[in-house]
C-alpha cells in the first residue's frame, strides 16, 4: 500500500499537513485529502508537485 505524505510549499521552505494520505479530490482550486484513518484536509491550492519515489505531495496554497 502507497501512502502519501502532505506538504505545504511556502517559498523555498516547506511545511508538513497531512501523513497517511491515501486519497487526493481535486475540484478546481479545492483540494481534498483523505488519509486511512479517515482524517480529512480541505485545501485551497494546486498541486506543485508529486513525489511517487518518496511519497511526497506538494501543494501551492493560493490565498
Amino acid at each position: 500500500m502507497c501512502l502519501a505524505k502532505a506538504y505545504l510549499s511556502k517559498g523555498e521552505e516547506t511545511e508538513f499537513i497531512l501523513e497517511d494520505v491515501v486519497r487526493l479530490i481535486i475540484e478546481g482550486n479545492n483540494l481534498n485529502l483523505r488519509t486511512l484513518f479517515g482524517e480529512q484536509k480541505e485545501i485551497n491550492g494546486f498541486v506543485k508537485e508529486v513525489d511517487f519515489q518518496n511519497s511526497r505531495i506538494l501543494i501551492e496554497q493560493i490565498g
